[in-house]
């Protein structure tokens, strides 16, 4: 049984609300300094960081909190921050509903180069001027939040998208890249979707590539370049990191997991996961 906690609304208090920021020091105050356990949302969150000591655990992997960084979580993915002193920055949640809202089409989140579903998840690193700008999109987006004025909402949202699209710019590709990124996006979208439904049964490149009508060389080309990995190891990546949440927030056996995964025999998945994680399903569970 599955016990991660899973944080369904952007507000505890409202279904209503689909947009929230607030400074990180003011989190901390709130939350009197003490660390929430692993859990996941039903939404974006985007970490703003001034300055911070601590750890920043997205998907089973640490990420050393630094000064100026911006972390982005996408819903699903399991996290935890981990602060030894008081942090500085803003946290910005936001749900699909909110997007939808203020006409802005999923696509857009979908295809910038800043949201992973799973997996490495690190941090954008920021020098001064770039931070700066950054927050005061964030100050903007705070000032708007704390004021109750007609069209604050979809001012919020022209904010964001503004945040989002500098984010974006900063971590792009060579122009000869970006032009080959913008022709496979509707790849790499049509692909990322049908991982998500398929990938505890298919494990193969060649089963994608003939749903997305495209030859697996193609798809691995257009996946390496748009994410740095190829399709194969991207697929591998999805059925590895819910192995982990499996492992790690159920009581089944490895056999049972494996099973559920798409692993015919026990064996091959443990093989699998050992090969991919250097431990064992049993010794990754008595780990944690």
């Amino acid at each position: 049984m599955e016990t991660i906690k899973t944080y369904k609304h952007v507000h505890a208090g409202s279904e209503e609300v689909s947009f929230r920021i607030a400074r990180m020091e003011t989190i901390w105050e709130e939350r009197r300094g003490k660390t929430d356990e692993p859990h996941r949302h039903e939404f974006y969150t985007v970490l703003l960081v001034r300055k911070a000591q601590g750890t920043h655990y997205i998907d089973f992997n640490a990420y050393s909190f630094q000064s100026l960084q911006v972390f982005f979580v996408s819903p699903g993915q399991v996290h935890q921050v981990v602060e030894n002193y008081q942090s500085f920055g803003h946290v910005i949640i936001f749900s699909t509903q909110f997007l939808v809202e203020n006409n802005i089409p999923p696509s857009f989140i979908k295809d910038l180069n800043l949201f992973n579903d799973y997996g490495h998840t690190p941090p954008l690193k920021l020098d001064e001027n770039e931070f700066n700008t950054l927050n005061s999109f964030a100050d903007s987006m705070l000032d708007l939040y704390n004021q109750p004025i007609q069209f604050n909402e979809q001012a919020i949202g022209s904010f964001l998208q503004l945040f989002l699209i500098h984010c974006n710019n900063l971590c792009s590709l060579s122009e000869e890249n970006s032009q080959k990124r913008e022709a496979g996006n509707s790849i790499l979208r049509n692909f990322r979707e049908l991982v998500d439904e398929k990938y505890s049964t298919w494990h193969s490149t060649s089963d994608y590539a003939a749903k997305l009508n495209v030859t697996p060389d193609h798809l691995n080309r257009v996946v390496r370049t748009l994410v740095g990995k190829t399709a194969k190891e991207y697929i591998q990546s999805r059925i590895v990191t819910e192995a982990k949440r499996m492992i790690y927030f159920s009581d089944l056996s490895a056999k049972e997991i494996g099973y559920q995964l798409g692993f015919s025999e026990p064996a091959n998945f443990s093989a699998f996961f050992k090969k991919k994680t250097g431990k064992s399903p049993l010794v990754f569970r008595n780990a944690k």
